[in-house]
């Protein structure tokens, strides 16, 4: 499933293109299937110890954790936090690798990036909660939280919803060409943490509410700013961010995380140093493609429980913005 001439174009032009179909409901229901089962796992020990009163075993994928949360919040935000794992790339099941091996997308990916693919070490399970304000994630750039060396580098961003990606449920918007100018300033201690561009830093330009089918696929430069707000639904908007590059981009393959260290030169360093880069696709030498789970946890979990050095980019915080 190769990207067509036009979403090519667009993706130069706009740093943005949906991609409907990559992903059936069969080939998502793997993933699905594992991710509730965690969850019903978290929900029978929080229900044993007391914390709630009600397994909600009649609720599905999009509803169960949803109930949960309006029951007890802090029940709810704990089962999220052992779904996203340490940092948010935490989950490395083959189920994720399935997802970020899918002959479809990597082929849309091959498209923007060449014919040989690292799967970059930045992935998310995005778990949005209803009626929850700090789910909201503020407008950003990817590159805002990459090392300053990669922002002239592509890295590509692949968001994938796993059920329909509304307005009200809150999906992603997205401004138009603004990738064109470059790295904007980014504060830290945004809304709930996050990086934050502040609206009246932004260029000038209308925002785009990017709604979706579950299994098609948005694709972003590392420069497009981007934003989600509430979930103002009854559902859980689930999702997954997925990002590649090409061999040349800066990564930490096959490199030993305790080689991350504060005197270490940073434009030597991956673009993301805290997690582990892999080859996805590599045509001349398939046998370096990591495309076992053994493999793939090992690799994850190292970098993981070494936690190498990450310099950063030494924002201000947005407290201090003058």
């Amino acid at each position: 499933m190769p990207l067509s001439e036009s979403e090519i174009h667009q993706f130069q032009k706009s740093g943005y293109v949906v991609k409907a179909g990559v992903f059936t409901a069969t080939d998502l229901q793997p993933f699905k299937k594992r991710i509730s089962q965690i969850v019903d796992e978290e929900v029978r020990g929080h229900f044993e110890k007391k914390h709630i009163t009600n397994l909600y075993e009649k609720d599905g994928f999009e509803t169960r954790l949803a109930r949960i949360y309006a029951e007890s919040n802090e029940t709810g935000q704990a089962i999220v936090g052992t779904i996203m794992g340490k940092g948010g790339g935490g989950f490395s099941d083959h189920e994720i690798l399935d997802i970020l091996r899918h002959p479809p997308l990597v082929d849309c990916v091959s498209d923007l990036v060449g014919h040989d693919v690292v799967g970059s070490s930045v992935y998310r399970i995005r778990i949005k909660l209803p009626h929850y304000s700090h789910g909201e994630v503020p407008w950003h750039q990817d590159s805002g939280y990459f090392l300053a060396h990669c922002d002239k580098q592509l890295i590509v961003t692949c968001w994938i919803p796993l059920v329909d990606a509304t307005i009200e449920n809150g999906c992603l918007y997205v401004l138009p060409e603004a990738h064109q100018h470059g790295i904007h300033r980014h504060y830290t201690g945004g809304h709930a943490g996050f990086l934050e561009i502040p609206d009246d830093e932004l260029l000038p330009r209308d925002p785009v509410p990017v709604e979706m089918k579950q299994g098609d696929v948005l694709f972003l430069t590392n420069l497009t700013p981007h934003a989600s707000f509430k979930n103002n639904s009854e559902i859980v908007r689930w999702s997954i961010d997925l990002r590649y590059q090409s061999m040349d981009v800066p990564n930490n393959v096959n490199e030993d995380p305790a080689t991350y260290v504060p005197e270490r030169d940073t434009v030597t360093m991956a673009c993301y140093p805290s997690e582990a880069d892999f080859i996805i696709r590599d045509n001349s030498d398939p046998e370096r493609e990591i495309n076992t789970p053994g493999a793939f946890k090992k690799i994850r979990e190292r970098y993981e429980q070494m936690r190498p050095h990450n310099p950063g980019r030494g924002w201000t915080r947005l407290s201090d913005r003058t």
